[in-house]
């Protein structure tokens, strides 16, 4: 039987495999920012190279194959058509030429140091819970499923969809001619100035809950995916750094911010 350790091992350097393909491209076209694309889809490949290892019995393995997958090709696709779209991200821009002149490296090395390698740890332990989930759930004597994996269930759902109707929001907001420079504010954005993100973090959860139903090591060994990536889209990252380049460039975003939650969906307040 193939053992946790080595199912881990090989998705990792498939992993590197993966990333060092896309860093290549990269230096063809001058450009970085199409890894925002890979990262959902870096882990619907986690989780199917832990299922192939491991093997696809049990209620629960399908399950999180299904979830993981649905997410990931969904924000892909919405991410890589962004990118085609909008060109160059100006966040990874500004990192390269931060590293390339406090450095002095090449643009080619500051890509794969500071962007593509610097991601793939990050992506890898995110994941953790569909990589462990899958193989617990495939190896696992007891296939029932419990209340903890349909709760995981329904929240995971519930996070797609509402990522899936912010993201929908935004982009017919961008499309129209009059909300140039305007603030999306109705709608999901009118509870939360970052409801894609609460969505992907929800996601997240629901999928470790899904394995932890598993078993107690599951949940403990898979944790640091969903802490992780709820401080990623709050205190690093997403949140910070989207925020920063908005307040410049939208001058109402900073009364938006006032009124409006910044992550848990809430009521605003009255002004």
């Amino acid at each position: 039987m193939t053992g946790i350790g080595q199912v881990l091992i090989v998705n990792f350097i498939g992993l590197i495999v993966a990333i060092l393909g896309l860093w290549a491209g990269a230096r063809a076209i001058r450009d970085v920012s199409f890894v925002d694309a890979f990262w959902p889809l870096g882990m619907v490949l986690l989780a199917w190279g832990s299922a192939l290892q491991a093997g696809f019995g049990g209620q629960r393995t399908q399950l999180i194959l299904a979830l993981v997958t649905l997410w990931g090709l969904r924000l892909a696709a919405h991410l890589f058509l962004r990118w085609r779209a909008q060109g160059e991200d100006p966040r990874y821009r500004r990192i390269l030429e931060a590293t390339i002149e406090g450095r002095g490296w090449s643009w080619g090395k500051a890509a794969l140091l500071s962007v593509f390698l610097t991601q793939t740890p990050l992506l890898f332990l995110t994941c953790l819970p569909a990589q462990i989930g899958v193989f617990a759930s495939a190896t696992s004597l007891s296939a029932e499923m419990g209340w903890l994996a349909r709760a995981g269930v329904l929240i995971a759902v519930a996070g797609i969809v509402i990522e899936s109707v912010a993201d929908a929001q935004l982009h017919a907001f961008r499309r129209h001619p009059a909300s140039r420079g305007r603030v999306l504010d109705t709608g999901l954005w009118r509870y939360t100035r970052h409801p894609n993100y609460f969505g992907d973090a929800l996601v997240w959860w629901g999928l470790w809950l899904l394995a932890a139903d598993a078993g107690l090591w599951v949940a403990a060994a898979s944790l640091i995916g969903p802490v992780f990536l709820t401080f990623t889209l709050t205190r690093w990252s997403g949140v910070p750094a989207l925020e920063q380049g908005l307040r410049r460039t939208r001058p109402g975003y900073a009364d938006y911010a006032a009124r409006t939650s910044g992550f848990l969906p809430w009521p605003p307040k009255a002004r």
